[in-house]
């Protein structure tokens, strides 16, 4: 089909295709694909022609057919290229691939002129250089010289596979071995080549080459290797060490060097085997390693053997070179020994030592400048290798040699050097005199008093030292030894004691001559006792006891008096006579006995000795530790006072000897545990904390305290506060109407207060609470003259000062005989007396208590048992209400005056209701001006007996200029409350307002009286209105706002009659299709307009009647709720509005221009047009603040279809849409039912 259309496409092949068809010739290959290599990337192109093509060519690659496209789908790098029309189907394949290398066939498939051919196969070769060549030698570890390695090399994924040839340092190495392995992929080789090398040396930093090459290179691939060889150091030598004799001291710089070696050589110094340094530098360029040694030549390097060592990674032994070196020094030190201090005519013993040298010293003596006699020196070996020399002398001293140097010179002859010591000698001889500065005897001193005494001495070699002794044992606090031009002086200064008192106080003066001199001194000293001593013969004391203490003073001079004294008393003790004592002085005991109790224990007893002379005294104590019982301090709180939840701590102020007491604590006649209490802690040995303290901790703590010597026990008292906590003691409280209520509340609270009770009306209005009293723990209000005003809820607060206070409400229930609701509303009821509806006949009356109700009919008592009459009974706090309900209301049997009864404890009241057939609507009653603005007013009623019917409403109103009436229908139909909008600033209205149901209009309200308002001046551009909008129209014409509402109008007029032909026309076209179901639909319908029915027939209506705001405080005692009451419990939430019994209520709307529903034009251009709004459920939406989408607007769906979804969560919508339905539609009288039709029965 290709073929055919390229020829319809090009003009010049018709004669060839006439050729074709007429001979029908066989197809035939003119050039065949042979084999073919392609380096990998490259082109390669397979060539195929044919010969009177009649068939589908395809190229076929390893037995799969590529596709007869040229471009060959699925195969990007594939593409048939060649003339077509001259049978040339040569494939063409782009940057070749390992994929391709394959066998290629060209066919050319059967037609039905021709039957099919195959090429010869073809090969595609595609030539593949190595990926990477690269070594497998392990080069990480440098070679050795000398050794064999193998070294390999690898050329990875090649085609075919790679020839690999090995150099080093461009010479190839021969006498390797290759083989080839399969590569990563199929039809990939690698080759590896291997060969052995003998590593040298000089190899070091030469190159190993790897070439690798096959037919897809133009040149070999070459990777470079670069071999490290390691090989040893040529043999070390020392430069700097000339002479091997060095003076010590000297410091010796030298250098050790070694040549070549890879790595190059480390070195390191050794003196004697021990290594010297490690330190060395290498001279990469230089091929050597170098290392400097300084060294400090001492004595201890005498015959020292230097050492230097060269060694590297591959060395088999360290190379060394080695330099023996000799020290020359003198002696470390000349010592003198022997003595230097004689006495004059003595011998001095000494002797001259000189250490280790090299060579030896020769020694020489001197006295001042005087040469000794030589002696004989003994030489001996020394450390070092060196000699020790020693020489000894004797010499006898004389006083003029006292002070001359002594010296002794050692001479080195190697390195002329002489080095001496020197001392002085010392020559003693003793002081020549020694005399006391000192008062004289006969003065007495006071004890305490300082007195100076000073020895002196002169002459002697050296001075003379000087000793001070009392007694004749040594003074060890004299003062320092001090000399002066001829001799010494040394200074004792006493303080004086009693020891003092004709103490013998002695000087010696003596020194190294050993030769002592002395002289002597005394003094007289007075002093107060020296000690005090209280003792007892009783060990314990106790108390009531007698105790007798005996005072014992030590020597005093003169004779001192005792006293006693306890506290701030004083006592005169049984004296005895004095007796001699230490020191001179003399010692006096006295005696004092005491009548012992608690109050003396750890009190002192303190016994004085007096002396009159010195007007001073010594005192002692004895301590007294009375055993008794415990005792409880005066201190001692008996009363605790604590907040509720704080910590509080009970201390317990106790004494007692022993003090290991023992404790009981008791609460409420129990014991309290220690351990494992965490509410109770003792802070201390006897304290008691109590943490989170509640009320239950309260009261009589009981504490009896234990130890040797008796019990004792006490009381303490917790008085714990805390927040008030109130109660109603009766809740809630009955009361009749008239009579006196008390409300009571008890508080349960610490401490009770006077004026802690407070008593608040919750209601709404501000009301006066009079009649507070209070009886201890509980609040009393009391109210004189009940009203059902008072009714309701009564908060009690009771604030003791202890935060937070505490309240309670208490309910006051004001109970009074049943009240029926009689306005006009509820004395009638109509339905049809066909028998075919239900009629409901409603009795609601108010009272408390329960209130119950008995029927009659036409004076007799009712018998429900009859299944025709049910009578039900819902409680809504004080509302109770009776419904009976009429089934197949009979005109005969029903129509009749239904008498309502509705008493209780308290009395009872009655009530006539009529039931009656359906009529025209009563008019409205109590019409008046709710509110009023510059362009609004909202008005409200209260509905008249609707007929029987559901009836609507419609506000009429004028102004003066106005030729006619204006009128405006309520939306929702059964609304009491409605805003006129539209209205002009500063005109007076005349307003009216009559009700309407499908049988007639009743009359205007209150006896067709005119309500006249007049608007409100239009507020300023921006300012704020009455109900806190902003006004938005001020400035517009007054035509504006009536020629917009009629065009709008039209439009919608419009709108809906399209919407209204458009139902119809289905309509009918539903009936004609489905004429089957119209008598299910009429009993549908039968069946609605009997709900309908039962649910109108009521005389259940919306009323402005005030329900009475304390009268429903009430609500929540005893109360019952049922689903279809129209009674609303306001207990909950109070506020300032009146409530209304209505499931429709709704709040006041100036209806919007997508809200309102048009019903007719408007009579002239100064009237508005009649106007309702469509959906009851929109009022809802608005107070959620929630306008409906503008698009209903053009819906053509009736109302009740547009707003299914709100009719669901409002029971009546669906009545009040079908009201505004029912509104448009005429109906003709006989259309009209029975009851409807105005026949009285």
């Amino acid at each position: 089909m290709d073929f055919l259309s390229a020829w319809i496409v090009s003009p010049s092949g018709l004669p060839f295709l006439w050729l074709i068809w007429g001979t029908h010739a066989q197809q035939a290959f003119r050039s065949e694909p042979r084999n073919i290599s392609v380096q990998m990337g490259a082109t390669a192109v397979l060539r195929c022609e044919v010969l009177r093509a009649s068939g589908t060519v395809q190229w076929v690659k390893d037995g799969l057919l590529l596709g007869p496209e040229r471009s060959l789908p699925g195969f990007p790098r594939y593409s048939v290229i060649g003339n077509p029309n001259r049978g040339q189907y040569h494939l063409q394949i782009e940057k070749a691939q390992l994929e391709d290398d394959a066998s290629y066939e060209c066919q050319a498939g059967q037609s039905e002129s021709s039957r099919a051919i195959v090429s010869n196969t073809a090969w595609v070769n595609v030539l593949i250089p190595p990926s990477k060549t690269y070594f497998e030698v392990d080069m990480a570890t440098p070679w050795v010289a000398g050794q064999k390695y193998t070294v390999a090399c690898v050329a990875t994924d090649a085609k075919p596979g790679a020839e690999i040839s090995l150099y080093k340092d461009g010479v190839e190495l021969t006498g390797g071995e290759s083989f080839t392995m399969s590569g990563s992929e199929d039809k990939l080789l690698n080759t590896h080549a291997e060969v052995t090398v003998t590593a040298l040396s000089s190899d070091n930093g030469r190159q190993l080459a790897c070439h690798a090459k096959n037919s897809a290179l133009f040149r070999p691939m070459e990777t470079t290797l670069t071999m490290d060889v390691y090989f040893p150091p040529q043999p070390p030598v020392i430069v700097g060490l000339e002479r091997e004799e060095v003076k010590a001291g000297r410091i010796l710089r030298l250098e050790c060097v070694s040549y070549g070696g890879n790595p190059l050589a480390t070195l390191h110094w050794t003196k004697n085997g021990k290594v010297l340094s490690t330190i060395w530098e290498e001279d990469i360029d230089m091929q050597k390693s170098s290392s400097i040694l300084n060294l400090k030549i001492t004595p201890a390097d005498n015959q020292a053997l230097l050492c230097c060592e060269s060694i590297n990674l591959v060395s088999l032994l360290p190379l060394s070179i080695s330099r023996k070196i000799t020290v020359l020094f003198e002696p470390a030190e000349v010592i003198l020994s022997g003595s230097f201090t004689a006495i004059e005519g003595q011998q001095l013993d000494l002797s001259c030592y000189a250490t280790s040298s090299n060579p030896p010293v020769q020694i020489r003596w001197w006295l001042g400048y005087k040469e000794l006699n030589a002696t004989v020196a003994t030489v001996e070996e020394g450390d070092n290798g060196g000699m020790t020399t020693i020489s000894n002398m004797t010499h006898q001293v004389s006083r003029e040699e006292d002070g001359l140097e002594l010296t002794c010179e050692a001479f080195n002859q190697g390195t002329h050097f002489s080095k001496t010591q020197m001392t002085k000698i010392s020559v003693y001889y003793p002081p020549q005199k020694v005399w006391i500065d000192a008062p004289t005897q006969d003065a007495p001193f006071h004890a305490g008093s300082k007195v100076h005494l000073i020895c002196f001495s002169t002459g002697g070699n050296p001075l003379g030292t000087l000793t001070w002794f009392k007694n004749g044992k040594k003074v060890a606090h004299a003062l320092t030894q001090t000399t002066f031009d001829r001799g010494v002086a040394r200074e004792l200064v006493l303080v004086l004691m009693a020891s003092d008192n004709m103490a013998v106080y002695r000087c010696d003066a003596t020194n190294e001559a050993k030769k002592t001199i002395s002289s002597h001194t005394k003094l007289m000293v007075h002093f107060t006792a020296i000690s005090m001593k209280i003792t007892t013969t009783q060990e314990q004391l106790r108390r009531g006891q007698i105790l007798t203490l005996e005072c014992q003073s030590g020597s005093s001079n003169p004779k001192a008096d005792i006293n006693w004294s306890l506290g701030p008393l004083r006592f005169q003790g049984v004296e005895q006579p004095p007796q001699k004592s230490f020191y001179g002085g003399v010692s006096v005991r006295s005696f004092l006995s005491l009548n012992l109790s608690s109050h003396h224990h750890n009190q002192r007893v303190i016994c004085q000795a007096y002396s009159p002379v010195l007007a001073e005294g010594v005192s002692t104590f004895f301590k007294l530790s009375v055993l008794y019982p415990p005792e409880f301090s005066p201190d001692q709180p008996t009363q605790i006072q604590v907040v509720e939840d704080d910590m509080v701590t009970i201390p317990l102020l106790l004494s007692a000897n022993p003090e290991e007491v023992s404790c009981i604590w008791l609460h409420r006649r129990e014991k309290l545990v220690k351990e494992g209490n965490l509410h109770y802690h003792w802070s201390d040995e006897f304290s008691l904390e109590i943490k989170n303290v509640t009320r239950k901790d309260g009261g009589v703590y009981t504490v009896e305290c234990t130890n040797d010597e008796g019990v004792n026990k006490t009381s303490i008292t917790l008085d714990v506060q805390y927040a008030p906590s109130v109660k109603a003691e009766k809740d809630p409280v009955f009361v009749n109407l008239g009579e006196t209520a008390d409300l009571i509340c008890v508080a349960d609270a610490n401490p009770i207060i006077s004026g802690m009770f407070s008593w608040k009306w919750l209601g709404e209005e501000e009301v006066a609470i009079e009649g507070e009293t209070q009886q201890d723990e509980s609040g009393l209000l009391t109210i004189h003259n009940v009203t059902r005003a008072h009714a309701g809820l009564y908060q009690c607060t009771v604030n003791n000062g202890i935060a937070p206070p505490a309240s309670v409400d208490v309910q006051l229930v004001v109970q009074f005989k049943p009240e029926i609701q009689k306005g006009a509303q509820w004395r009638k009821v109509a339905s049809r007396g066909d028998g075919t509806t239900t009629a409901e006949v409603v009795c609601q009356a108010e009272g408390i208590p329960r209130v119950s109700f008995s029927w009659e009919k036409n004076g007799l008592r009712m018998d429900f048992a009859n299944p025709r009459y049910e009578e039900r009974t819902v409680r809504e706090g004080s509302f109770h209400t009776s419904t009976v309900r009429v089934v197949n209301v009979s005109a005969a049997l029903d129509y009749a005056v239904f008498s309502c009864t509705a008493g209780n404890a308290l009395g009872e009241d009655k009530l006539d209701i009529q039931l009656i057939s359906t009529s025209h609507p009563d008019p409205p009653s109590s019409f008046r001006q709710v509110s009023v603005t510059h362009d609004s007013v909202t008005l409200d009623w209260i509905p008249g007996f609707n007929g029987g019917l559901q009836q609507r409403f419609r506000i009429r109103y004028r102004w003066d200029q106005s030729i006619s009436f204006l009128y405006m229908d309520v939306f929702p139909p059964s609304a009491a409350i409605f805003t006129v909008t539209g209205l002009q600033p500063v005109t007076t209205y005349n307003f009216s307002v009559n009700a309407l149901n499908a049988m007639g209009e009743s009359g205007y309200a209150d006896n067709n009286a005119v309500l006249t308002i007049t608007t409100t001046a239009r507020p300023e551009v921006g300012a704020p209105t009455d109900d806190g909008s902003v006004s938005q129209s001020a400035g517009l014409p007054a035509y504006v706002t009536v020629v917009l509402p009629l065009v709008f109008g039209v439009l919608l007029v419009l709108n809906s009659l399209g919407c209204f032909f458009g139902l119809r026309w289905k309509k009918r076209r539903g009936q004609i299709g489905g004429r089957g179901g119209s008598l299910l639909d009429s009993k549908k319908n039968e069946e609605k307009g009997s709900r309908q029915s039962t649910a109108n027939n009521s005389n259940k209506y919306e009323s402005r009647e005030r329900i009475n705001t304390a009268a429903q405080r009430t609500l929540l005692i005893d109360s019952g709720s049922e689903t279809d009451s129209n009674v609303y419990e306001t207990y909950a939430e109070e506020s300032s509005h009146y409530y209304y019994p209505t499931g429709d209520y709704v709040p006041p709307l100036s209806p919007h221009p997508e809200e309102t529903y048009v019903t007719r034009l408007p009579v002239d251009s100064h009237s508005h047009w009649y106007e309702d709004v469509r959906d009851g459920g929109l009022y809802q939406d608005i107070l959620a603040s929630s306008l409906p989408p503008p698009q209903h607007l053009f819906d053509c769906r009736f109302p009740h279809i547009q707003n299914d979804w709100r009719l669901s969560a409002y029971p009546q919508g669906s009545d009040r849409v079908r009201e505004v339905v029912d509104v448009q539609r005429p109906q003709r009288e006989s259309d009209l039912p029975f009851e409807q039709r105005g026949e009285l029965v």
